[in-house]
């Protein structure tokens, strides 16, 4: 369920500055956004894996705080093109 190296790395020349910028807010919820994708998939079929369901809540307010503290330090159309690309809100 983790995010394998290859992943990581193409999630930071994505949405990093560069491939050595792993601490970018915009990279972090790019990452934290494909580890709640998976662990959803897994929750459809393991309905009753509560440790995992509690592990995607706190993944879901950790990217939560992330996207706050984004949007108060970048530009709104900055916010808006993360959310849009990433698909986070519809």
């Amino acid at each position: 369920m983790a995010l394998t190296k290859e992943q990581k790395q193409e999630i930071v020349l994505q949405y990093g500055k560069n491939e050595k910028n792993t601490g970018s807010t915009a990279a972090q919820i790019a990452m934290l956004s494909q580890r709640i994708s998976e662990l959803t998939e897994h929750l459809k079929t393991h309905k009753k894996d509560f440790a995992c369901q509690r592990g995607l809540t706190m993944l879901v307010g950790q990217r939560r705080r992330l996207l706050n503290y984004y949007k108060d330090t970048q530009t709104p159309e900055a916010y808006r093109d993360l959310i849009n690309t990433l698909g986070i809100r519809k």
